[in-house]
């Protein structure tokens, strides 16, 4: 008999249902998504959201699916790192599928679910991985039994710099795109590389004087907006195809796996397809429709953990919410 594992995401914006057979197969992966009316998101304004659309999003996963929930032998939860009052609704709706349904219960790391559905859907093995989100910047590998971080931000993540630069444009005002494609889409109209701060610090990143100075220029409207966000884009990708390309000189590995949200830019993309073909490595990106947060990712780093035995009594299941990545063991990686 197949078996199926229920995935819940809820460490911001986005609350999300995944449900996976044993074998890695999505056979649903249903999205709701916070749109604030204004500014980032609000930590309790996401939570009661996600409040709200939770029996829905998971009625809908088991209709798409064509499973019944006493056919689930899991549930798996983002447990951390992420927003509190997020990761406590998703938490508890785990809990509430696990102890009605009597069935085992298992938290992920939302980090590394970015990683391992990136395996899943490019067939990647060992790789280099450059996660990049509104939340997250992270170059890590696996080694000795964890994924290790080569470096990361220092202040904010990548995503964040561009969303709140796009704010403050105004970009937020036109609607039908996430902000940072607004931002994808008018670089590729700029043609004049702006002087921005470019920081890089060893093997990690600091964003936050490039955010202040591209605000600053932005203001007093010294250069067109496409050439502000052709730069922006330009020096904060070069960042991180640098720290990413000492990393695969570092670990010799033979893959580069692009994944979160922003792995979506085609710019960065390009960018580091360039440095993996130079050093004759295979350049993997994750599928767009797995590039965001989602539950098929929390479901299927649950099916992993739980067939190595992590599985966590409900009453233990606390939200851990600066959970990093490289605290994390991963039986389940060889290389």
């Amino acid at each position: 008999m197949p078996k199926f594992c229920l995935g819940i995401e809820a460490t911001a914006d986005d609350f999300s249902v995944g449900i996976l057979d044993f074998n890695g197969n999505v056979l649903a992966n249903v999205i709701s998504a916070f749109i604030p009316k204004m500014g980032g998101i609000h930590p309790r304004e996401a939570a009661r959201h996600h409040g709200k659309v939770v029996g829905q999003v998971i009625s809908t996963a088991f209709q798409e699916a064509h499973v019944k929930p006493e056919k689930l032998a899991l549930i798996s939860f983002s447990q951390g790192p992420g927003l509190g009052p997020c990761l406590r609704t998703g938490a508890t709706a785990a809990r509430a599928l696990a102890t009605y349904l009597d069935i085992p219960l298992v938290g992920v790391n939302h980090c590394v679910a970015h990683i391992e559905i990136g395996k899943l859907a490019t067939g990647a093995k060992d790789p280099v991985t450059l996660y990049v989100s509104g939340g997250n910047t992270i170059v890590s590998a696996f080694e000795a039994r964890y994924y290790r971080v080569f470096g990361e931000t220092l202040d904010i993540a990548v995503g964040n710099c561009l969303d709140i630069f796009a704010r403050e444009a105004g970009l937020h005002q036109r609607a039908g795109m996430p902000l940072g494609a607004i931002v994808e889409k008018l670089a590729e109209e700029g043609n004049e590389l702006v002087d921005l701060p470019y920081c890089v610090k060893g093997m990690d990143l600091s964003f936050s004087g490039l955010l202040t100075a591209a605000i600053r220029l932005f203001e007093v409207r010294q250069y067109r907006l496409e050439d502000l966000c052709f730069s922006m884009q330009e020096i904060a990708f070069s960042m991180l195809t640098e720290v990413t390309e000492r990393a695969l000189a570092h670990t010799e590995k033979r893959e580069v796996l692009l994944t979160g949200g922003v792995g979506a830019n085609k710019r960065l993309q390009a960018m580091l397809r360039t440095i993996a073909d130079e050093h004759d490595s295979r350049f993997c990106v994750v599928p767009k429709q797995y590039a965001l947060d989602n539950g098929a990712m929390i479901a299927w780093t649950g099916i992993l953990a739980y067939e190595h035995g992590k599985i966590i009594p409900v009453e233990k299941s606390f939200v851990r919410l600066k959970w990093r990545l490289d605290e994390v063991e991963a039986p389940w990686v060889g290389g």
